[in-house]
């Protein structure tokens, strides 16, 4: 139990807990970051890194999984992340549509280097709004 409240084994916690949160699986990495970052402050840019690189690759897994599958017509529900591309992956943080939004982007086969850029870019705003929540910015 003692590794598992130390800065390392806090780390590997919350890595492995955004990891789990941005693939179907349900999760709250947000609360994993806001009590590591209350009990370890001088961590808080590590966990910041470390929480966005995992919910990112999570996020990621969906899309490559989703890529596997054959394509055939384009479900109408599909028609705004092919409209608006790889940026519509800033929102893949969101509750609800942010799962089906990765798979959405691997269906539609966009590139994986700007939907990955897209999707770490928005998933670091909402880390950088939970930590800044626990008074640490």
């Amino acid at each position: 139990m003692d590794y598992l409240l130390s800065a390392d084994g806090s780390l590997l916690g919350l890595f492995v807990s955004s990891f789990l949160a941005a693939t179907l699986l349900p999760g709250g990495s947000e609360a994993v970051l806001f009590a590591v970052v209350r009990l370890h402050p001088e961590q808080t840019a590590t966990a910041l890194m470390l929480a966005t690189v995992g919910n990112t690759l999570g996020g990621m897994s969906t899309y490559l999984l989703a890529r596997l599958l054959p394509q055939k017509e384009l479900p109408a529900r599909l028609a705004a992340v092919k409209r608006y591309g790889a940026a519509s992956l800033a929102l893949a943080w969101a509750p609800l549509v942010g799962d089906a939004l990765c798979a959405a982007a691997g269906w539609l086969r966009l590139n994986w280097l700007a939907c990955m850029l897209w999707m770490a870019l928005g998933k670091f705003a909402r880390y950088v709004v939970v930590v800044a929540g626990a008074g640490m910015f």
